[in-house]
């Protein structure tokens, strides 16, 4: 029985890193790396991926990444996910292992292996859900349109506004950074 596993919000400077690892109990035609899927399709998915698996997602806010990195952060949900859920294999989409004993990895498996695939999906739904919600606690950032990512517009409103809570102050932004000339 094999456990995929994959995550969502590494790269932004805001919101949560989300992690999930899935057990499927049976086949779901349509799964792919999420970012291959639209929206509607990723959440139509999401639905049957609940109902026909075993899954855990494990959510690391910016404040924690910013007090442990994200490296660790990877490494902490990992092993939560392998301590609760049980399977004979477990599967991470990339190259790196982090540390984890007992960890296969393979580069692009969120795209290959459909345990992984729907991890991928239940990771991406979950922050893209969390993003709709920092979206409307902070509406003037625009969350919902870049989903944290370092984008023109999202570096201008940084500038206006300041950071919030939702963003990762020790990820470096080129734009924000003092010139020295």
């Amino acid at each position: 029985m094999l456990c995929g596993i994959d995550e969502a919000g590494r790269g932004p400077i805001a919101g949560d890193l989300v992690m999930a690892g899935c057990v499927l109990h049976t086949a779901i035609d349509g799964l792919n790396d999420s970012k291959k899927l639209t929206a509607k399709r990723r959440e139509e998915l999401y639905e049957k991926i609940v109902q026909n698996s075993t899954y855990h997602i494990v959510k690391f806010s910016a404040a924690k990444i910013d007090e442990i990195g994200i490296s660790m952060c990877i490494t902490t949900g990992l092993k939560e996910i392998i301590q609760n859920i049980e399977a004979s294999r477990y599967l991470f989409d990339g190259n790196s292992s982090f540390g984890v004993k007992n960890l296969e990895t393979l580069i692009k498996a969120d795209a290959t292996i459909p345990e992984v695939s729907a991890a991928s999906i239940l990771a991406k739904v979950a922050h893209d859900i969390d993003m709709l919600e920092l979206d409307r606690s902070y509406p003037e950032y625009g969350f919902a349109a870049h989903k944290g990512y370092g984008t023109a517009y999202h570096v201008e409103m940084i500038k206006k506004h300041g950071y919030c809570d939702a963003h990762r102050k020790t990820y470096k932004i080129k734009a924000l950074e003092p010139t020295l000339f």
